[in-house]
C-alpha cells in the first residue's frame, strides 16, 4: 500500500488506539489473491472447493491472532471467539467469503491509487477507464486512497473487506483494555448464490444478535431487504429441416424471447431504484428444440412479490395454450424473505448500530436493501441481524474499488459496536 493511516482521528479514542499488527486494507490486498468465487450450478457445499482453501488461511490467521478457538466446519464455514466482559452481550459479526459470479475473480490485479478527481486509468493495455462521468461516486471520494483492480475482474471487497474489517477490529479488541462485549465471528461460504446461511449453525453460535458488515457506501444501516426467488423456464420445440419447416417447426428460442417480452420493461433493475422491485433475467441458453431462461424475482412488499411471481405463472399458462400444454415449464423458488418484519421488536440494535457509526464519525444513513444478505436468512432463523456499511462501490463488477479510509471508518465503528 506504500503507507499506513491511522485509524482514530476522532475524539472517541477511548484506549483501543494500542498498535495493532494489520490494517483492513492490508488484509484486504491478501485476500483478494484468494478466488473464492462460488458456483450457482454446484450442489456441494461450499460449492467450490477453492472457498475452503481462503477458510482454511483465515482459521490460521485467526488462531495466531489469539482466537484460539477459531476453526472450519465440514462444510466450509469459519467460526471463532473473542471473549468479552461480564454482564455485556454477545454480538455476532458475520461476512461472506464467496465473490459473485458476474465477473472473474481469478488473478486479480489490486493496487492503491490516490485520487484526486478525473477518469482512473485501470489498465493501459487494454485501454479499460474508470470514468467519473460513468461512476458518480468517485466524485465524493476525492481526496481518498482507493483500491481498485486492473479492470478485468471484480475486486472482491464484497465481501472480503467485511472479513478484513472484522478480523481488524477483533484485533484492535485484543489489544485494549476497554470493556467489550464477547464477540463472536462467522465467515459463510455462498452467499453470493443465496446458500450462506443453509448450514450455519445459529444456535452453537450463541449470539444474543448479530450484525452482517456485508453493505456498500459508508454510512449504509440496513435491515429492510427484499423478498427474493428464482425463475427458471424451460421451452419445448420442435426441429425439423428448414427447408420443410413450414408448419411443423416450433422454435423453442422463439418462444422464449416472447415469455421475456411479455414482461413488463420498466420493471428491470436498470428502471428501478429504492423499494421498486423488479425481475431480471440472469442467463439463457438454447437451440430450437429446448431454451433456458433463468430469473431472479425481488420485490420489498410482499404482496407486490407474489403479484410478480403470480405473473411469470400466467405467462406460462398463456403460452402453454397458444403452443400446446407442456412448451413452458415453470420453476419457482423461494430464497429469502424481508428481515424488517423480524428487526422492528428489537429496534435497539439497529440504534446501538447507529451510535457506533456516529461515536466513529460516521453519518448512518438507513437505506432498504437492493439485494439480500445472510443476515436475512438469519433473522428468520433466530439471530436478528441487520447490515452494516463496509465502504465498497461497483459491487459485482470489473469497476469495483474501495476508499483505503472508509475501511477504516468503517473498522472503527465495528470496535465501537462492541465496546458501547
Amino acid at each position: 500500500m506504500g503507507s499506513r493511516f491511522a485509524l482514530y482521528d476522532t475524539p472517541h479514542r477511548g484506549n483501543c488506539q494500542e498498535e495493532y499488527k494489520m490494517t483492513a486494507a492490508e488484509r484486504l490486498l491478501r485476500y483478494v489473491q484468494f478466488d473464492t468465487q462460488s458456483n450457482e450450478f454446484s450442489e456441494t457445499c461450499p460449492s467450490t472447493d477453492k472457498q475452503k482453501i481462503f477458510a482454511r488461511s483465515l482459521v490460521e490467521e485467526m488462531q495466531a491472532m489469539g482466537i484460539t478457538d477459531a476453526y472450519m466446519d465440514g462444510d466450509g464455514y469459519v467460526y471463532g471467539t473473542v471473549p468479552g466482559d461480564p454482564g455485556k452481550p454477545v454480538i455476532g459479526l458475520i461476512a461472506h467469503m464467496d465473490t459473485a459470479p458476474d465477473a472473474s475473480g481469478a488473478n486479480i490485479q489490486a493496487r492503491t491509487v490516490f485520487y484526486d478527481g478525473g477518469d482512473i486509468l485501470l489498465h493501459e493495455g487494454q485501454h479499460i477507464v474508470m470514468r467519473e462521468s460513468d461512476f458518480p461516486s468517485l466524485t465524493r471520494n476525492r481526496g481518498k486512497h482507493l483500491i481498485v483492480t486492473d479492470g478485468t475482474t471484480l475486486l472482491g471487497a464484497d465481501d472480503k473487506a467485511g472479513i478484513a474489517e472484522i478480523l481488524t477490529a477483533a484485533e484492535i479488541l485484543m489489544a485494549s483494555s476497554r470493556p467489550h462485549a464477547t464477540l463472536r465471528i462467522g465467515f459463510t461460504p455462498d452467499e453470493e448464490i443465496g446458500r450462506g446461511a443453509d448450514r450455519f449453525h445459529v444456535q452453537d453460535f450463541g449470539a444474543d444478535f448479530a450484525y452482517t458488515a456485508d453493505g456498500g457506501t459508508l454510512g449504509e444501516l440496513e435491515y429492510e431487504n427484499f423478498n427474493a426467488a428464482s425463475a427458471q423456464v424451460t421451452f419445448h420445440g420442435r426441429n425439423i429441416h428448414p427447408g420443410s419447416a413450414k408448419n411443423q417447426m416450433i422454435n423453442a428460442q422463439l418462444i422464449a424471447m416472447e415469455f421475456q417480452s411479455l414482461l413488463p420493461v420498466h420493471e428491470r433493475p436498470e428502471a428501478t431504484e429504492g423499494y421498486e422491485g423488479f425481475a431480471l433475467l440472469t442467463d439463457m441458453e438454447g437451440t430450437v428444440e429446448q431454451s433456458r431462461l433463468r430469473y431472479i424475482i425481488r420485490d420489498h412488499d410482499m404482496a407486490k412479490f407474489t403479484r410478480r411471481k403470480e405473473l411469470f405463472q400466467e405467462i406460462a399458462r398463456f403460452l402453454n395454450r397458444k403452443y400446446g400444454s407442456g412448451t413452458v415449464e415453470l420453476t419457482l423458488k423461494d430464497s429469502y424473505y424481508n428481515m424488517k418484519e423480524k428487526i422492528l421488536p428489537v429496534m435497539h440494535i439497529v440504534d446501538r448500530a447507529k451510535a457506533a457509526m456516529e461515536r466513529a464519525g460516521i453519518s448512518p444513513v438507513t437505506v432498504p436493501v437492493r439485494g439480500g444478505t445472510d443476515g436475512a436468512r438469519l433473522s428468520y432463523e433466530g439471530l436478528p441481524c441487520p447490515n452494516l456499511c463496509t465502504g465498497g462501490e461497483n459491487y459485482h463488477g470489473r469497476f469495483e474499488y474501495i476508499p483505503v479510509e472508509d475501511m477504516e471508518r468503517c473498522t472503527q465503528m465495528l470496535v465501537e459496536l462492541l465496546c458501547l
